[in-house]
């Protein structure tokens, strides 16, 4: 098959360099550009751990540019900067993968929390995508609204019981992240010294992510659901495990819902106890698991939060958009020990 060529903007961050190395072992794109707001360095230099492995040119972004050399482009952008990238791409005519929140929620619930969205015309025909959930609603699109890594663990955990809840009693979700989840950039909250030996909770049932959360499972599953989220920083490098606590209105038996529910599904795995988030490190994998005590559920799901919850599932995205095998380019061995 005829390579595909892609390109990166916003290659400085973490999500970006999981991309490059995805892009670079993948046997169908080819990585052609790559892009952040100062340019003039390489791969190599702006990431040591690719030195001699990809030393490809870091340019400033030049949409122009990206259009003639591209076909796909990934957005590893802040919100509001993604968007007004993303706009100006798809007036080139190049698709594109965005890892912001600026396509993921309708125009009432994102400016509520972020900004005033600029590009309310492609806003109207992103398509969000969870695979498993979703399906193949990617294919042929224009525009991919990543999802994030909380949302993403704590939908996975939770959608196969949306119709064997009560969705009017308290839904909880408890949400631990590792620092990488915070980005690159330093701050007095991801420093060392508060985050070792540390854990705290932050942004609790005011979180951003809730309400997305609460947008895409009550349109997954035509009711009205509300969650009380709870996210927490954890002492670890990569990582998430995100616990959904809940009122079952019916007899089930958890394992075997999630196994049916996930039947077939790649990189998806049902585990017979709950699981770690070591199990899921470097990889695309949903590790879930779900138990019952009386009426009250428990389900979880561990994922890598820079990859299942944003780069590895935004090329899973780009395959499917493509018309490519979904399993193409992913990670599938994890970082242990």
């Amino acid at each position: 098959m005829k390579a595909i060529n892609v390109g990166i903007i916003g290659i400085s961050g973490y999500t970006g360099l999981e991309l490059v190395k995805m892009v670079i072992e993948h046997p169908i794109f080819q990585l052609t550009y790559c892009a952040n707001t100062e340019g003039a360095t390489t791969l190599g230099e702006l990431h040591p751990a690719l030195a001699g492995v990809c030393d490809l040119a870091v340019e400033k972004v030049d949409l122009d540019r990206a259009a003639s050399l591209c076909t796909l482009v990934f957005l590893a952008l802040p919100h509001k900067a993604a968007m007004n990238t993303a706009k100006g791409l798809l007036e080139r005519n190049v698709r594109v993968v965005d890892l912001s929140a600026d396509y993921r929620l309708n125009q009432t619930n994102y400016e509520a929390f972020y900004c005033e969205h600029e590009d309310i015309e492609n806003l109207a025909h992103a398509v969000y995508s969870i695979p498993e959930l979703h399906g193949k609603v990617a294919e042929g699109a224009r525009l991919i609204a990543n999802p994030g890594c909380h949302v993403t663990a704590s939908l996975m955990a939770l959608a196969p019981f949306l119709d064997k809840i009560d969705l009017n009693a308290p839904i909880f979700i408890d949400s631990k992240t590792g620092v990488s989840g915070a980005g690159k950039s330093p701050s007095a909250t991801v420093h060392y010294v508060s985050v070792n030996d540390n854990i705290n909770c932050y942004n609790i049932i005011k979180h951003r992510h809730a309400t997305e959360i609460e947008q895409h499972a009550s349109s997954f599953c035509g009711g009205d659901v509300k969650v009380t989220f709870i996210p927490s920083l954890v002492p670890m490098t990569r990582g998430m495990l995100a616990c959904v606590y809940a009122t079952l209105k019916s007899e089930c038996d958890p394992l075997l819902e999630m196994e049916s529910f996930y039947t077939s599904k790649p990189f998806v795995r049902v585990r017979k106890a709950p699981p770690h988030t070591k199990m899921t490190s470097g990889t695309n994998f949903a590790d879930v698991y779900a138990a019952r005590h009386g009426n009250a559920l428990v389900a979880m799901c561990a994922i890598d939060n820079l990859m299942r919850g944003a780069s590895s599932q935004a090329m899973v995205n780009a395959n499917i958009m493509m018309g490519l095998d979904e399993t193409l380019g992913i990670p599938k061995i994890a970082y242990v020990p």
